[in-house]
């Protein structure tokens, strides 16, 4: 029987269910299988939502400040009901369909993507129309059985360094999002404590509180804890705001304040208003293909990330590495960037946020049913999801990224063919923030270091032309201006 790893609660099932025990839904999710049960699923569920509320904000604001090759923009209020609701259709079919704790929204790998590299080209329906392509073409890589093989001739200490990369990414994500770790213009580092080189303003503190709060409960092994955490942080970040008077921009996209109405009207504006080929003629084949590359590329990779981290975490993966049940939930992930982008809510993808349920025991697909419930009803609830400050959610990722770093010790370090390319997985995901960047880095390095010592034999065949795709990610500038792409 598999150890337990430091993520599963403390909860235990009884040894021997009698029959009256096995309710539908155990079965359709295979609940006692996996060794959890309703509460953990809903609790783990709920906690994804919380963690990932404020994607439905973000995204929203990201798009809506961009201005397209027209110099049009998207409505906001449309934008923001349309990321709900593909996020909320999405995470219920990988729940239903792919039984996994992985919850969909749209991708803040691809997003950017789509923002500074497509729309100053073409118009908001074109990019958005290249976005349906991408699902497309991921799709067709998942039912042809390409993807998994893809990811099946990833070894093993690589997907391990995958699982504890996005760990470090994750928590780098919630240290900048809190305000702990920062930047500033005329700094001599990179990076720093803060902005300015100290913690500074409310949403630090707030965030402080947070983290030391879950700390502690996750300690002291209180079930929930993440989740707590978070409402305890965002219900002190209210009472900040309110007694302190805070300027709104100081806490990011999310100002954690009470809603004057809790219910919305939704603006389904922009349902379906996408040009699937439009942007082909508009910018050129060549730059809509280079653009098409790189964006069915990031939601490849981003999301095979993503996956293999998150479910090796909830303990789905086999001694190999191996997700059973794989081809389905890549093929919910493809189709995740057809509805995005056919609502014009940029590909959703798996997002890492899911990790924050599997820390509260989430095992099925029954937790991102959960999940999507949720997020489809915020396209009638979105004044809610401007409750949450990032500040709040932050600690969550933080604790889960260190649980994630646990998988380290399943790497062999002191073998160096095998430490090279697991470091470079690592720390490049981090420090260029961006998954797709540590597993090529990762994947080059191995094919690189195995055959510079003649181990053909322990290279997959497929590694070799993964390697050339990689190398052409990486060189994706010279060869733009080489094709004369501005």
């Amino acid at each position: 029987m598999r150890a337990r790893t430091v993520t599963e609660t403390q909860e235990r099932l009884p040894e021997k269910p009698s029959a009256p025990d096995r309710s539908a839904l155990d079965r359709f999710f295979d609940l006692r299988g996996r060794g959890t049960t309703v509460a953990r699923e809903v609790r783990g569920g709920l906690t994804t939502f919380v963690a990932m509320a404020y994607l439905v904000i973000l995204i929203p604001l990201i798009i809506g400040d961009a201005k397209d090759v027209t110099g049009a923009t998207l409505n906001p209020a449309q934008l923001t009901t349309m990321v709900a609701l593909s996020a909320g259709l999405t995470t219920l079919l990988m729940g239903l369909v792919g039984n996994a704790p992985l919850a969909m929204a749209a991708g803040l790998g691809v997003t950017p993507i789509v923002v500074f590299q497509a729309a100053p080209h073409m118009t908001w329906p074109q990019a958005m129309g290249l976005v349906v392509l991408e699902g497309v073409v991921i799709v067709l890589f998942a039912l042809t059985g390409i993807r998994q093989l893809i990811m099946d001739a990833i070894p093993l200490a690589l997907k391990q360094a995958i699982g504890v990369g996005i760990g470090a990414f994750i928590a780098l994500i919630g240290l900048v999002d809190a305000g702990f770790v920062g930047h500033h213009d005329t700094a001599s580092t990179p990076v720093q404590l803060g902005v300015f080189g100290q913690l500074v303003g409310w949403p630090v503190l707030v965030f402080c509180a947070g983290l030391v709060l879950t700390l502690v409960l996750f300690i002291r092994k209180v079930p929930g804890a993440i989740l707590i955490g978070i409402v305890a942080a965002t219900v002190f970040a209210v009472i900040i705001d309110k007694v302190a008077k805070v300027d709104p921009k100081t806490w990011g996209a999310v100002e954690p304040k009470l809603p004057h109405s809790v219910v919305a009207t939704p603006d389904f504006g922009l349902m379906f208003k996408v040009d699937l080929f439009g942007g082909f003629g508009r910018a050129g084949v060549v730059t809509a293909t280079v653009v098409l590359f790189t964006l069915v590329l990031s939601g490849f990779f981003d999301a095979m990330g993503t996956i293999l981290g998150v479910c090796e975490e909830a303990g789905m993966t086999d001694e190999k590495g191996r997700l059973p049940g794989l081809s389905r939930i890549l093929t919910v992930d493809g189709f995740g960037a057809i509805v995005g982008g056919g609502v014009n809510g940029s590909a959703n993808t798996a997002v890492v946020e899911s990790a924050a349920g599997v820390a509260e025991g989430a095992r099925t697909g029954l937790a991102s049913v959960v999940t999507g419930l949720l997020l489809t009803a915020l396209i009638f609830l979105t004044p809610l999801a401007g409750v949450v400050p990032v500040g709040a959610a932050a600690p969550a990722l933080v604790v889960v990224g260190a649980l994630m770093m646990s998988h380290s010790r399943k790497i062999d370090w002191a073998d160096m063919e095998i430490a090279i390319p697991a470091f470079l997985t690592v720390v490049l995901m981090p420090f260029t923030y961006s998954i797709t960047v540590g597993v090529a880095a990762g994947v080059l390095a191995y094919t690189l270091l195995k055959v510079a010592r003649g181990k053909f034999a322990e290279i997959h065949w497929l590694l070799y032309p993964l390697s050339l795709v990689f190398v052409a990610y990486f060189a994706l500038h010279p060869i733009e201006e080489a094709l004369g792409i501005k």
